[in-house]
């Protein structure tokens, strides 16, 4: 569908997917996601500008729906081809991307979802499992969503994401009928990304079993689940028997700094960003249980090009029936 050499796109990690990220992804062959919601016109139009004047490869914008896209009318503009939707119904803007001449991507959680994003024009489906890290907006194991997916046979691509962080996950999503895979925490730790050293230090450390469900970090997206690293804030919550806003222990506890100097209180949505000061580690460290197979941090283009050499070279674990 785009005449990348890689299959691999780069999830839209938030603050972290800054334009040097998406370019080193995009320059080894492979699709950078930029994250757009709540930015201005004039914002998304500069990030977008100078994104492209580092790369000439592929790069894709992505809107979480539980918000309004405010600078959708700069990306039309632009020269982005690929525009991803999730966490809401798309059926209204799907024919507004198409009409301007660009790709569009839908996140769903399930075969229902799969099947109304299919119907309303989507032009290739991303199926997420529950392992993924970040907002998760599925119940269901990869496995099992891909193979459902996959076997309804929706006449669109279906690209894979959740805890896939090697080259050997990526050949078996590949080859359980996928067209190409999502990957965010593996891109967190890279030497491009913004997230915070210390973040990037928690990923390389920890392994699936570090990471949780949870609605803990719920200040300025209330009720989404999402997965992190256990960390003070989550604990601390859980031990107080996860009581609702107005309850939680230590809230209204300002955290940390950010580099303009805004402050940023505990249980807020906010990753930590480098240039951030503070008690960083605290704040909610995304993260998907793929970060077992993360070991490094390595450029965002090297890792491209190991991840595809690897997933070229391992088998495809058997398939549960």
């Amino acid at each position: 569908m785009f005449g990348s050499q890689i299959p691999v796109l780069q999830a839209p990690i938030g603050g972290s997917a800054v334009p040097e990220l998406v370019a080193s992804v995009a320059n080894a062959g492979a699709i950078g996601g930029l994250a757009l919601t709540g930015w201005s016109e004039s914002d998304a139009s500069a990030v977008i500008a100078k994104t492209r004047a580092l790369t000439s490869g592929l790069f894709f914008v992505n809107f979480l729906l539980a918000f309004e896209p405010q600078c959708l009318g700069s990306v039309l503009d632009s020269d982005v081809p690929i525009v991803t939707f999730s966490f809401g119904d798309a059926g209204q803007l799907i024919p507004v991307i198409k009409a301007a001449g660009k790709v569009c991507g839908v996140q769903v959680g399930n075969l229902l979802g799969a099947r109304r994003a299919a119907l309303q024009g989507a032009d290739f489906l991303i199926c997420q499992g529950i392992e993924a890290g970040g907002r998760v907006q599925s119940t269901q194991p990869l496995e099992s969503l891909l193979k459902s997916v996959v076997n309804e046979d929706l006449g669109v691509p279906v690209v894979a994401t959740g805890g896939i962080a090697s080259g050997a996950a990526i050949r078996d999503a590949m080859a359980m009928g996928a067209s190409g895979v999502m990957m965010g925490t593996r891109f967190l730790a890279t030497k491009e990304s913004r997230a915070h050293e210390l973040y990037k230090d928690r990923i390389v450390r920890s392994s699936a079993a570090d990471t949780a469900m949870t609605l803990c970090f719920m200040d300025g997206w209330l009720n989404s689940t999402h997965r992190v690293l256990r960390n003070q804030t989550l604990e601390d919550w859980e031990a107080a028997g996860c009581p609702p806003p107005g309850s939680r222990p230590g809230e209204g506890d300002v955290l940390v700094k950010m580099d303009d100097g805004e402050p940023v209180a505990r249980y807020h949505m906010f990753q930590p960003l480098a240039g951030y000061e503070g008690r960083v580690e605290e704040l909610p460290m995304y993260c998907g249980t793929g970060c077992t197979d993360i070991h490094d941090v390595p450029s965002a283009g090297e890792l491209v090009q190991r991840l595809w050499r690897e997933a070229r070279i391992h088998q495809p674990k058997p398939s549960s029936a």
